[in-house]
């Protein structure tokens, strides 16, 4: 399995915006369905956001409307854009890409700081 890498995390203030990135590779056509996940400090790794390879996507309630996911399949890499964040935002986000063939892979995580 190839672990995708996050990237693009950074300290932004409440209310700001912030674009994660999530690289991966093989056939896109073996890659049903990615997702963005994160984990808090004591809390239960959450589900975000996900984004099928049909282009389906689904949100968690505390995020809807806020966040986006999107995909560019010619680049193998999902992006989730981050806006209005909140206080309750922050945590280690992780991409989790999932293959027909392979299975999940997760990647080593991106941490996400909102602060003023």
């Amino acid at each position: 399995q190839v672990q995708p890498v996050e990237s693009g995390a950074r300290l932004v203030q409440p209310g700001g915006s912030l674009r994660l990135s999530c690289a991966t590779s093989g056939s896109i056509f073996s890659i049903s369905a990615m997702g963005w996940y994160r984990q808090a400090p004591g809390k239960q790794r959450e589900l975000v956001a996900r984004i099928t390879r049909e282009g389906s996507k689904n949100y968690a309630d505390s995020v809807l409307g806020r966040f986006t996911v999107s995909r560019d399949n010619a680049k193998n890499t999902m992006y989730l854009q981050m806006n209005s964040l909140k206080p309750e935002d922050p945590a280690v986000y992780y991409c989790r890409v999932d293959n027909i063939f392979t299975g999940s892979s997760w990647g080593q995580g991106t941490q996400v700081t909102v602060s003023s």
